[in-house]
């Protein structure tokens, strides 16, 4: 029988001096400085678009949107006993691989049955499923801008967004004695939805849900982490086969 680790949060939750409160702060500054320092190096830049922007512009234009999120985390740890301890921000050794496997097993098995009648409901196919990341993808022009965009979707990102959404949204929402499923379903459903991507929004809400469990089971953020890494690193992986052949 699978159980929740609730543990990881004292019995005097008051003593916790963060909360939903914090996740609205890290959404809004998100937001705020993406669309006033983004916006500001795009115009600067002359580009009209993100796509437009080559990889060393995709790195600097990620700044804004992972300080608002980072610095809420940092922020509510500071109100409480930490980052490591409020957050579940702990590793062990088997969680790289269990994630990895999990990522990859999710990116390759499981996404393309979760598409299958979407793709035949919506008119849409595999080809616009993945045109964000191709997008994105379109501003590598060598090995340097290939490992940057390793670096930037398969590792930064899945990091900052775990400690974000599985960490700090997660407990705070535990913490409001939300019950557990309710709390990784809600959090999952956020996390989709700040993507802003209609077409995106089941695979990434499965994501969530996979993520979201494997924290609330092992009370540590090391299992979500890796399967994140291990999901994006796949499309990273395959980008580079699709458009180096």
């Amino acid at each position: 029988m699978i159980e929740f680790n609730q543990n990881d949060l004292p019995a005097q939750d008051e003593e916790l001096r963060w909360g939903l409160g914090d996740v609205a702060i890290g959404i809004f500054a998100s937001l705020f400085l993406s669309v006033l320092i983004g916006g500001t190096i795009m115009a600067l830049a002359g580009w009209g678009s993100i796509a437009d922007a080559p990889m060393w512009g995709l790195a600097l234009l990620q700044i804004p949107l992972w300080a608002g999120y980072l610095g809420a985390v940092v922020f509510a740890g500071s109100k409480g006993r930490g980052v490591i301890a409020d957050f579940g921000l702990r590793m062990r050794a088997f969680d790289a691989p269990l994630g990895l496997a999990l990522g990859i097993f999710c990116q390759l098995l499981v996404l393309p049955l979760l598409y299958a009648p979407i793709f035949s409901l919506t008119g849409t196919d595999k080809e616009a499923l993945s045109r964000p990341a191709e997008q994105l993808a379109e501003g590598t022009d060598g090995t340097f801008s290939w490992l940057l965009f390793a670096l930037l979707v398969g590792i930064l990102a899945p990091v900052v967004e775990e400690l974000f959404y599985r960490g700090l949204l997660l407990k705070a929402l535990e913490k409001r004695r939300m019950p557990v499923w309710a709390a990784v379903l809600v959090s999952s459903i956020l996390f989709a939805g700040m993507h802003m991507q209609t077409l995106q929004f089941p695979g990434l809400l499965l994501v969530g849900l996979v993520a979201g469990t494997l924290a609330a089971i092992t009370g540590r953020l090391g299992p979500s982490i890796w399967l994140h890494i291990g999901f994006n690193m796949t499309t990273v992986v395959a980008l580079f086969m699709e458009m180096r052949s």
